[in-house]
């Protein structure tokens, strides 16, 4: 709450200063009377000392006078609408609002919404120079872009391009209002998850060439801007990383990629293919826009789990289905190989991978299925002593079956289930061999 309550009071000071270069704006231009001869005669608050987080991102990001006022004009529908109410001015000269002040309508909210034309209305007035100047505060090198903070949402379609709405992303709403890293919700507009554990590197296992490869791609997060901008090997290397995992169901992929992002301090996202692979024409590319442009401005790790449904060999076409599946295969090629942040894809398969994708990649790791030894270590980190019977060894166990790491979790489950329902805290050997049997039979083998 106090972080809130600094917030507000912060924003007051800041919305009260843009109503005031929105009202002598609008003075000038129809030429009435004005106590300032320019809009930059009103210096905006000072923000010294203030840590509230709307004045932790001006100054993060070391904005100015124009970059405030676009930015609030972004917020101030979210928070206190009916300050752009003074937009509503009729023209009665032609019967209809006016051309200069930009908006557009809802589907639900009744107020002004602001669109880039607005911003150049209240920032550039008449001045021709200073409205194409504005341009640049909506460049793709622009910190509002890089950072991805706000947009004009440009429409095409021949349209003007200040005509486009003014949209703020929602991850910066929340911290300009709250305060609050806002990290994205699992849904139809995103179809992607964060994933967590609560493990740690002690409790991966994996032979040293695996966690040799591992610790590379560690490296590049650590030393990535090094090698691109102090060494200046920027010039003929891509941003961005791309790997490829590779191997069994259950060897480790999808925990080596959670623990890479904990090591890292990125978010990792777990792109849910059914959701983004559509049947139909254009709707899978831009389900894939979608997940690449919010992830563009942040430090994520994308995780295509599966990722055979979306990224498998091109066909020959010998239809127009084959044609279009062939397509969304070279978009997603082309946005992988632009995306500046890091990729990480996992198929049980490598020879299922399209040639084209793996020839981009900067590491192919191979998961394999863990040894003896490894089977051991997995059995102990997964079940303590304390927790089993007498009668269970666990170098029979490790030595006996050949199992993943993912595999010998779901036996340790399922021994823990029928201990508890024979109302004992201990697992017997004959609980885990009844487990061993069942994960067997998933991939066609036999007891034995």
């Amino acid at each position: 709450m106090d972080l809130i309550c600094s917030n507000s009071r912060t924003l007051d000071l800041e919305m009260a200063w843009f109503e005031a270069v929105a009202e002598v704006r609008i003075n000038l231009y129809f030429k009435q009377q004005c106590s300032y001869k320019d809009i930059y005669d009103l210096p905006p608050p000072s923000l010294q000392g203030d840590g509230s987080g709307y004045a932790t991102v001006v100054r993060e990001c070391a904005l100015g006078f124009d970059e405030r006022i676009v930015l609030m004009l972004a917020l101030i529908p979210h928070i206190r609408p009916h300050l752009l109410d003074i937009f509503f001015l009729h023209n009665k000269n032609f019967d209809r609002a006016f051309t200069e002040f930009g908006g557009w309508k809802g589907n639900t909210h009744s107020g002004f919404l602001p669109t880039g034309q607005t911003v150049s209305f209240i920032i550039a007035g008449e001045d021709i120079g200073k409205r194409l100047d504005l341009m640049r505060l909506f460049e793709d090198e622009h910190v509002f872009a890089t950072k991805g903070i706000l947009r004009i949402d440009f429409r095409g379609n021949h349209e003007p391009f200040f005509s486009g709405p003014l949209t703020i992303s929602t991850e910066y709403m929340k911290r300009l209002t709250s305060g609050q890293i806002h990290k994205p919700d699992y849904s139809t507009n995103f179809p992607a998850k964060l994933i967590t554990t609560k493990l740690t590197w002690d409790d991966l296992v994996l032979g040293h060439e695996v966690l040799d490869e591992i610790e590379t791609l560690k490296a590049w997060f650590q030393h990535s801007k090094i090698i691109l901008d102090d060494w200046g090997l920027g010039k003929s290397i891509k941003p961005g990383y791309r790997s490829l995992f590779y191997g069994p169901s259950g060897t480790g992929k999808t925990l080596s990629a959670t623990l890479i992002g904990a090591s890292s301090g990125v978010d990792v996202y777990r792109i849910d293919l059914s959701m983004v692979v559509s049947k139909y024409i254009g709707e899978t590319e831009k389900n894939l826009a979608n997940i690449f442009d919010q992830a563009e401005s942040r430090d994520w790790i994308l995780f295509f789990d599966e990722a055979d449904a979306l990224f498998g060999k091109r066909t020959q076409t010998s239809s127009s289905n084959d044609r279009y599946a062939n397509q969304e295969v070279s978009y997603l090629l082309q946005r992988i190989e632009d995306f500046a942040g890091v990729v990480i894809l996992a198929s049980n398969l490598k020879a299922n991978i399209d040639d084209a994708f793996a020839r981009r990649f900067q590491s192919l790791i191979y998961f394999p299925m863990p040894d003896s030894d490894q089977r051991l270590r997995l059995w102990c980190g997964n079940l303590q002593t304390k927790r089993v019977a007498a009668d269970v060894k666990f170098e029979e166990l490790a030595e006996q079956y050949e199992l993943s790491g993912g595999a010998i979790t779901n036996v340790v489950r399922y021994g823990a289930i029928k201990a508890l329902q024979k109302n004992t805290t201990v697992i017997g050997r004959n609980d885990l061999l009844r487990g061993i049997t069942r994960e067997l039979r998933k991939e066609g083998k036999t007891l034995g």
